[in-house]
């Protein structure tokens, strides 16, 4: 009898936790500890004793008893593998705009550990958004650019930034347990680099446990490919936390965003996630696969303190925005404290076909100035009523985000799993 009651009481163990984490970031255990830091400013600067330039055209090791300074632009070419050992730090020179480029061919294994994660920062003292370059991993799986070829140009060599193929199941290598850190800096007269960026990488390649946090453009930006990627976290970026184009096709799983209404670039503003089929129409090939995103229990969350204050003001924007002719399939996600939680390109024609293409079901809305809208249409209600049908099981509600989530206030290890019955404490918008 002592049996039964022992196995009866972990079924509803398992049962409770599964309902506690039906939406948004999941896990048993909160997958955010040991790896993760919410404040990379106050973590001690370590002095480079090795310096990384130029081209590694051989199999290169890093060791984690060296501290390694990026200078330059650093390229991995001639089909080497750079493996990385777990708890290395590399610090990228902010004069010099240090960027690791991983070339077309090549591969970088940077296999971290829950409890020694690997780690790309600034050498500043005064660490800020934009200090350094960031990673580039380019590879040779499909994209939608004519020729099947594109160049991430910004002031880095042409040649040996070539991306794109047709080997959907290219292999550029791993990154897991991974941080990346105040990334992203500005190249004058040209663009702003991305913390993380991935070009035409192929479904090979294992994306698993990377944060990104303070980047000063994009955190991840994917430029066609064919990725699955998981547990991927941005904190604060100035800039999009997660951006597709160019044909990528992306399964994305498990995922956090973490948004300040107070950090956002100057351009067109910042959002949680970017949807585009193509940067330029004109170099688009439209007979090849357009953008399509799987996102499956993500948590995207502006973290202010008086969203409804910050809405008025004009700080907040929308999470999510879907461009013409791109496909989003999203499930399962929690996305509080934005304005709207989704934008859609006015160029989309609202009909059977484009809402197939895009897809919300079982959502937690919270705390947003509207939820599915189309851009610069006053009168949404004809979205508003689709998505809020009860077929695809989207639930609304105004609860403040330290009630939504678990512990969002504990600075050093903070949990943003959903709260056990919130999402059912309110299923009317």
């Amino acid at each position: 009898m002592k049996k039964i009651t022992l196995i009866i009481c972990l079924l509803m163990t398992v049962v409770l936790v599964n309902a506690q984490q039906e939406k948004g970031i999941i896990g048993y255990s909160n997958w955010l500890d040991n790896w993760t830091e919410f404040k990379p400013q106050k973590t001690d600067s370590k002095d480079a004793n090795q310096i990384l330039a130029g081209n590694i055209t051989e199999n290169t090791k890093l060791l984690k008893r060296n501290v390694y300074i990026l200078q330059g632009n650093v390229y991995v070419t001639n089909n080497a593998v750079l493996t990385i050992e777990p708890g290395t730090v590399i610090i990228g020179d902010a004069v010099s705009k240090g960027t690791l480029v991983i070339t077309k061919g090549a591969q970088i294994m940077a296999v971290g550990q829950e409890t020694d994660p690997i780690i790309f920062t600034s050498n500043q003292s005064m660490k800020k958004a934009g200090d350094w370059g960031g990673v580039v991993i380019l590879g040779d799986a499909p994209i939608n650019k004519f020729g099947n070829v594109g160049s991430y140009s910004m002031d880095l060599d042409p040649v040996l930034t070539v991306y794109g193929g047709n080997n959907p199941a290219a292999n550029s290598g791993v990154l897991k347990y991974v941080r990346i850190e105040f990334a992203g800096k500005k190249v004058k007269g040209v663009d702003t680099f991305n913390a993380l960026t991935i070009a035409g990488v192929g479904n090979k390649t294992i994306l698993e446990n990377i944060m990104v946090s303070y980047s000063g453009g994009d955190s991840f930006a994917f430029y066609g490919g064919d990725v699955n990627a998981s547990q991927l976290v941005s904190y604060k970026s100035i800039n999009d936390d997660f951006k597709f184009t160019q044909g990528i096709q992306c399964r994305l799983f498990n995922s956090l965003a973490l948004r300040s209404s107070y950090l956002s670039s100057n351009k067109d503003g910042s959002r949680c996630m970017e949807v585009k089929t193509y940067e330029k129409k004109n170099e688009t090939d439209f007979t090849k696969k357009a953008t399509f995103v799987t996102a499956t229990n993500l948590t995207m969350l502006n973290d202010s303190e008086n969203i409804k204050a910050d809405i008025q003001s004009g700080l907040i924007k929308e999470a999510i925005y879907v461009a013409e002719n791109s496909s989003l399939e999203m499930k399962r996600t929690v996305i509080s404290g934005f304005n709207p939680a989704v934008l859609i390109d006015s160029k989309t024609e609202i009909n059977d076909a484009n809402l197939k293409k895009i897809r919300f079901e079982e959502m937690f809305f919270n705390q947003c100035s509207g939820n599915i809208f189309t851009e610069n249409k006053a009168d949404n209600a004809d979205l508003e009523n689709w998505y809020g049908n009860s077929v695809f099981f989207n639930v609304y509600s105004q609860t403040d985000n330290k009630e939504t989530f678990v512990d969002i206030l504990n600075t050093k290890r903070p949990d943003y799993r959903l709260q056990l019955g919130k999402i059912t404490a309110s299923s009317g918008r």
